[in-house]
């Protein structure tokens, strides 16, 4: 009697198609969660088998599955599990989600090769003389797959900030300079693409000069940004916290738990005991940072304290040979580990005994791009089949998960203090109605502080979270700024680099330039970013004091960020300068002042989460002050003193702030008391949209009501334009993820039609833009 088995396919059409199992074949051969190598059409193809005793299809006539790759399961079965529950969320195939997350050469055909090391053809596993001997060869581990490592691809970064010296005629390699200034380090197949073939040329001459350079990875462990810790020891409040989360790891069901401790209050050493212990019982850890630059951190605490530990890293920034390692052999029952990474590693195919994430409430745990996730989710997911804990670990944590803790739905453990003599810092709100901005963007009694902490020889932190030089470049003939003509929004001036940019579809412009309106040259740069701060204190403060700026533009050189970082933490500047990049996860000890340059800059965005992330990065960067022997303070410039999160960043008060922001949602129906979905919309600028959107809403209005769905909407995106399309979206609200589900689906149904117009949901968004 014939036996049947499902495959899930890893490329186009991502379906799950019904095979039978080769009756000339061992049974033992094939093992559900393997990979397999499968006919389809005249082509082979590679999937994964999750099912071995399928029903037989009727009306049609089966292929049989041509030959395992895997000699044992790759994918356990809760992982597959756990991906076919991420497929329904995210309404997309099953098989096009493991595609987005597997190396690339683990979903190509492999080669095979016999003990003898000769070659193998797909072709020739098919002819019934060889199949019997090469089946037995197979199970003596004689004849196997053989998976070509990937080429390292060659990356390339910048040396040196500009301006270059080269030529004005050598347009080519300014060019290329340009390019990986922008957007960072980038790979030879990238710079071909954008360039053509002809890039090695002048790539060669920059590489010659020393102006680029090529690099094994982004990021490499040893680029930290701070000392080697000593050896951790325990104080009673974090043996309290590790006891609280050890008797939940005991336990055979899934548990998550929230860490909730100040700022300096040595979460690190909770997360390395309850390791070490989950470690003892043979199951592995993951633990998670939002940003790279703190997972490297985390990387080298770990390495320090638990030197016999087996460490992993893993983030997006590996190279595709590094991955593909990575994968391979934590698949192939590997011995318990740590992985220390970013949201991706949440795809690696081990069962996680303990999953930490630290910094939970950050946003950079959502992805927003292709694979839409949230961490938070899929860590749950992860655990709740391996019978794990989820560790949540924040000073702010999210006001959904502490409103799950604060209910009964998820553990709370507290650290209250601040390890050792350290307290929080004082923290002094400065009204600039009241004492407006005299020198560059500070207040007098700001600036005043700033040069006694200098003379006294401190080390200072400024926030400002918008980079740049100015963003905004006024003209002065036509009253207009300078608009990218993809996003409609102002490009931003970045002065050293020479360069107009926009920030949402990364357009450029060499300044100076014309008006792109009316001609004009004469320009007025509104506002002020990072550089522009920099810029002003390196003229206004005394000669000899050194300064730093970290952000998205002094990071794009490989390792810069890991150098500003080290720099500052060995003391050898006395101000940083940065965005919200240097807000959190960081240990400063000489740091006793710490400025906010405008505190209202995100409390007004079209977002729910506004005041709650203002909140966060707030107290946050103020955490950075006081950790050493010298008591810290805080100045935060506000235009808008009354607004009422002030009085819980003064006070370090998260309870008071959850308190009130909780009852604000209740009233106006956000989460956590309803689900929320932002549906996207979005077609080309020249497609009209008024009927369309018209015929749209009203039929929507119909459906939702029936379906047990509020929706709003819809109407223009707060970022209207972008990338040359015009933004619409809709904003679902209901009791249950289904119900939106079922709505979207009808509206992809609705303008499936629709030639041009892109349709996408966001579940829980992060970004509401």
């Amino acid at each position: 009697m014939r036996e049947f088995c499902s495959v899930l396919l890893l490329s186009s059409p991502y379906s799950v198609l019904t095979y039978a199992l080769p009756e000339d074949l061992p049974r033992r051969m094939w093992h559900v969660g393997a990979r397999v190598v499968v006919p389809l059409g005249k082509s082979f193809r590679v999937g994964i088998l999750t099912e071995d005793n399928a029903s037989e299809p009727g009306g049609c006539v089966c292929k049989d599955v041509l030959w395992p790759v895997d000699p044992a399961p790759f994918f356990s079965a809760g992982y597959l599990d756990f991906i076919r529950d991420l497929s329904i969320r995210q309404m997309d195939a099953a098989g096009k989600i493991l595609a987005r997350v597997l190396p690339a050469a683990l979903r190509d055909l492999p080669l095979f090769k016999t003990q003898e090391g000769q070659a193998v053809r797909l072709g020739e596993l098919t002819a019934a003389d060889a199949r019997a001997g090469l089946a037995q060869d197979w199970l003596a581990g004689r004849f196997a797959p053989y998976v070509c490592p990937r080429r390292q691809e060659r990356l390339f970064s910048l040396t040196t900030e500009p301006p270059w010296p080269v030529r004005p005629q050598a347009t080519a390699q300014l060019d290329v300079l340009r390019y990986l200034d922008v957007h960072g380090v980038s790979s030879a197949k990238v710079l071909n693409t954008h360039f053509g073939k002809n890039v090695s040329q002048p790539l060669r001459v920059l590489l010659k000069k020393g102006l680029v350079r090529e690099i094994e990875s982004h990021f490499q462990p040893e680029e930290v940004c701070a000392p080697a810790a000593a050896a951790f020891s325990l104080t009673a409040e974090q043996q309290q916290a590790v006891e609280g989360c050890w008797e939940l790891l005991a336990e055979r069901d899934p548990r998550s738990a929230l860490l909730f401790g100040v700022t300096g209050s040595g979460k690190t050493a909770v997360y390395l005991e309850l390791a070490r212990r989950c470690l003892c019982l043979g199951k592995h850890v993951m633990l998670l940072a939002p940003e790279v630059g703190i997972a490297l951190k985390l990387y080298r605490d770990v390495s320090e304290a638990l030197p016999e530990a087996g460490l992993r890293l893993y983030h997006g920034y590996l190279n595709p040979s590094e991955r593909q390692r990575t994968f391979m052999e934590l698949a192939g029952q590997a011995p318990p580990c740590i992985v220390v990474g970013t949201r991706s590693s949440l795809f690696l195919p081990i069962e996680p005994g303990l999953v930490i994430l630290d910094e939970e409430h950050d946003a950079s745990f959502k992805q927003d791009e292709g694979l839409i996730y949230q961490a938070r989710e899929l860590a749950y997911g992860r655990i709740t089949r391996s019978g794990g804990l989820l560790l949540m670990g924040s000073a702010t944590p999210d006001v959904k998960v502490f409103h799950a803790a604060r209910n009964g739905g998820i553990a709370l453990n507290r650290l209250p203090n601040r390890v050792g003599e350290a307290r929080l810092p004082e923290v002094r709100l400065v009204d600039l109605r009241v004492e407006p901005p005299e020198h560059g963007p500070f207040a007098t009694s700001v600036r005043d502080a700033l040069v006694e902490a200098v003379q006294a020889s401190e080390q200072v932190i400024i926030l400002h979270n918008r980079r740049g030089y100015s963003p905004v470049l006024y003209c002065e003939a036509c009253s207009e700024p300078v608009k990218c003509p993809h996003c409609q929004v102002s490009m931003t001036l970045h002065k050293r680099r020479e360069l107009l940019l926009c920030h949402y579809c990364g357009y450029s412009l060499q300044f100076p330039l014309s008006c792109p309106g009316c001609k004009g040259n004469e320009f007025l740069p509104l506002g002020a970013g990072t550089e522009r701060l920099e810029e002003f204190l390196r003229d206004d403060l005394p000669r000899d004091t050194k300064i730093l700026r970290l952000d998205r533009d002094t990071s794009r050189r490989a390792g810069s960020m890991q150098e500003t970082l080290s720099a500052f933490a060995r003391q050898e500047a006395q101000i940083l300068v940065g965005t919200q990049m240097l807000s959190k996860g960081h240990h400063f000890p000489g740091v006793t002042l710490v400025v906010v340059v405008d505190g209202d800059l995100g409390l007004n965005l079209p977002d729910y989460r506004a005041t709650e992330r203002s909140f966060q990065m707030l107290v946050q960067v103020a955490g950075r002050a006081g950790r050493g022997e010298k008591n810290g303070r805080v100045l935060i410039q506000t235009r808008n003193p009354g607004h009422y999160c002030w009085q819980f960043v003064r006070e370090n008060d998260y309870e008071g702030f959850f308190t009130r922001e909780i009852a604000l949602r209740q009233t106006m129906g956000y989460p956590p008391f309803v689900k929320l979905a932002l549906v996207r919309i979005s077609m080309p600028l020249d497609q009209p949209e008024a009927d369309l959107l018209a015929a749209f809403g009203s039929r929507m209005r119909l459906v939702c009501p029936a379906a047990g769905v509020r929706i709003l909407g819809p109407a223009p995106a707060p970022l209207s334009v972008l990338r040359g399309r015009k933004r619409f979206q809709c904003l679902l609200k209901a009791d249950t993820w289904p119900a939106i589900r079922g709505v979207y689906a009808q509206m992809r149904e609705i303008l499936a039609k629709e030639k041009n117009v892109r349709i996408s949901v966001d579940l829980d968004p992060m970004d509401m833009l």
